[in-house]
């Protein structure tokens, strides 16, 4: 997978026109904190990230010069959900690196329980914290569910298909569940009761004083200074 990118010398404030022009500012960055600012186009990276994510390995074309990256920090607009800056990662083939995989659920449909509606499926970890090769990394930890048919029974860490030869998994307990299989009634009533009032009333003020857009933009472009 490939994107081509140009380099980019308007920073700031300014980049608001490129967006209109259909394309990202961006980032590239490594290890060693070293930085350079680039354009990319909108469609073509949306696309390029629907598929690899933020873990499949991908060659960033900037000035004839194809380099290994990743795809990260990517930060969307508050309103559009549409992409409004990107960090690309300069990767070392040769050293490992920590990425967050993502959790990818199949087998929903097929799952008794929860065709009868008498089960409701709990999702305790979104992503896990890895420790490979650049070309190592997974593209997902895949969770089938198909066969969890008894409520309060679920998938652990350590039940996971990975390499674990060439993959560590960091922060996690081999005895953490993934996911688990819940009635239907009593997890509808453990959610109502972790809501937090306060919480959201303070993520409201918050956005008063600064827009989301514009935090992202700053927070970005920190990197490049």
């Amino acid at each position: 997978m490939q994107i081509t990118a140009q380099s980019r010398n308007i920073l700031g404030k300014n980049t608001k026109k490129l967006r209109r022009n259909q394309q990202i500012p961006a980032v590239i960055y490594s290890s060693d904190l070293t930085s350079t600012p680039v354009l990319i186009e909108k469609k073509e990276f949306v696309k390029i990230y629907s598929v690899a994510g933020e873990t499949d390995l991908i060659d960033l074309v900037i000035d004839g010069k194809s380099e290994r990256v990743l795809i990260k920090d990517v930060q969307n607009h508050p309103v559009s959900s549409q992409p409004i800056h990107v960090g690309f990662f300069k990767v070392n083939l040769k050293e490992k690196i920590k990425a967050d995989v993502p959790i990818e659920v199949t087998g929903e449909k097929e799952n008794p329980l929860l065709k009868t509606g008498e089960g409701l499926l709990l999702i305790l970890l979104n992503e896990i914290e890895v420790e490979a090769l650049p070309a190592d990394l997974p593209h997902s930890f895949i969770v089938n569910v198909s066969n969890l048919i008894e409520v309060e029974q679920g998938v652990a860490v350590n039940q996971l298909d990975y390499d674990r030869e060439k993959i560590e998994i960091l922060n996690t307990k081999p005895d953490e569940l993934v996911v688990k299989m819940s009635h239907a009634k009593m997890a509808e009533e453990e959610a109502e009761e972790v809501v937090d009032e306060t919480a959201a009333v303070e993520s409201v003020e918050a956005t008063k004083e600064l827009s989301e857009e514009e935090k992202a933009t700053r927070e970005a472009e920190k990197k490049t200074q």
